[in-house]
C-alpha cells in the first residue's frame, strides 16, 4: 500500500511537467505534421489531403518553395557555422576569467556577463541598431570623428553577418559562460595540484584536465548553441530585414512569410518538419564525433 502510495506521488509530481511536455511539444508537433499532408489554407475552408505534395514541391527545382527552402537553409547553416565556434569557445574563455578572478568580483562579473540573456530579442535589436545604423550609429559616429568612412554594417555584406552574429554573442554568451562555470567548479583540485607537482604548465592542465573533464558539459554546450542558431529569426528579421537581398533571410523567416504572408500553412508545416530531421541530424552527428565508440565495442 505505502509503495502504490509512494508511486502516486511520484506521478503528481511528474504530472504537470508531462502536461505541459504534451500540450506545448507533443500535441502541436503531431498536429503541424497532420497539417502538412493537407493544402491549409488560411484563407480556404476546404483544406483536402494532399499527401507528400508539399514536401515534393520543397525538393522540386522549378517550385518556389524549393528557392525559398534552400536559399534560407544556406543562409541559416552560414549563421550556424560563424556563430557556434565563437559561443562555445568564446563562453569557455569567459568562464575561465571569471573563475580566475578573486571570489569577490566573481559573483559581479558573472552578473554583468549574464544580464543580456534576460533582455528579450526585440530590446537586443534596438540596442544594436542604435550602434551600427549606417547614418545615425553610435559606432559610425565614432569612426567619422576619427576620420573614418562610415561603415553599413547593415547594409553590406560580410557586415551584415558580422552585426547579427556579434548581436547574438552578446546577448546570448552568458548563459553558455554560466553553464562552463559549473562545469569547471566539478573538475577535482587534487588533479590540478598533483599536476602541478609534476611540473605540468598551465596549457598541459587545460588540455589534459581541464578538457577531459568538462567534455559532457562541452558536448552540451555545443549541441544547445547549434540548436538555438538553427532557430535564429528575431536578430535578422529585425536587424537587417533578411538583407541585403536575401543574404540573412534565414529559415524561419521563410517559414513566416509561408505561413502569415502567403498564408499556406500546409507547405509552411512541410517545411517546418524537414528543417527540425535536419537538426536531429545535425546533433546526432555531433553527438557522435564528440562520442566516438571506443575499442572493445565499450561507450
Amino acid at each position: 500500500m505505502n509503495k502504490r502510495k509512494s508511486s502516486f506521488t511520484s506521478a503528481l509530481f511528474v504530472l504537470p511537467y508531462f502536461i505541459m511536455f504534451m500540450a506545448f511539444l507533443v500535441i502541436p508537433l503531431l498536429y503541424g505534421l497532420y497539417i502538412s499532408f493537407h493544402d491549409y489554407g488560411l484563407l480556404s475552408n476546404d483544406r483536402p489531403f494532399v499527401g507528400l505534395d508539399n514536401y515534393i514541391a520543397i525538393f522540386n527545382p522549378d517550385s518556389y518553395l524549393s528557392s525559398l527552402f534552400f536559399e534560407g537553409l544556406w543562409n541559416t547553416f552560414q549563421f550556424v557555422i560563424y556563430s557556434v565556434p565563437l559561443l562555445v569557445i568564446i563562453g569557455l574563455g569567459l568562464a575561465l576569467l571569471v573563475n580566475s578572478m578573486p571570489a569577490k568580483l566573481r559573483g559581479f562579473f558573472r552578473t554583468v556577463y549574464f544580464i543580456p540573456y534576460s533582455i528579450s530579442v526585440s530590446v537586443i535589436a534596438i540596442i544594436w541598431l542604435w550602434l551600427l545604423d549606417t547614418n545615425s550609429g553610435l559606432i559610425n559616429n565614432y569612426l567619422t570623428k576619427m576620420g573614418f568612412d562610415p561603415i553599413p554594417w547593415l547594409t553590406t555584406m560580410p557586415y551584415a553577418w558580422i552585426s547579427i552574429v556579434a548581436a547574438t554573442l552578446w546577448w546570448t554568451i552568458g548563459f553558455n559562460m554560466i553553464i562552463f562555470i559549473n562545469a569547471l567548479n566539478e573538475v577535482p583540485e587534487d588533479l590540478y595540484e598533483a599536476s602541478s607537482i609534476d611540473g605540468a604548465s598551465a596549457w598541459q592542465k587545460f588540455i589534459h584536465i581541464t578538457l577531459p573533464s568538462i567534455r559532457p558539459i562541452m558536448l552540451f554546450v555545443i549541441i544547445t548553441s547549434t540548436i538555438a542558431s538553427f532557430n535564429i529569426y528575431g536578430q535578422p528579421y529585425l536587424m537587417t530585414g533578411g538583407g541585403p537581398g536575401d543574404s540573412t533571410e534565414v529559415l524561419l523567416m521563410g517559414i513566416v512569410e509561408q505561413a502569415f504572408e502567403q498564408r499556406q500553412l500546409g507547405s509552411a508545416s512541410a517545411m517546418a518538419i524537414i528543417m527540425a530531421l535536419i537538426m536531429i541530424i545535425v546533433s546526432i552527428i555531433q553527438f557522435k564525433i564528440s562520442n566516438p565508440a571506443k575499442k572493445g565495442g565499450e561507450q
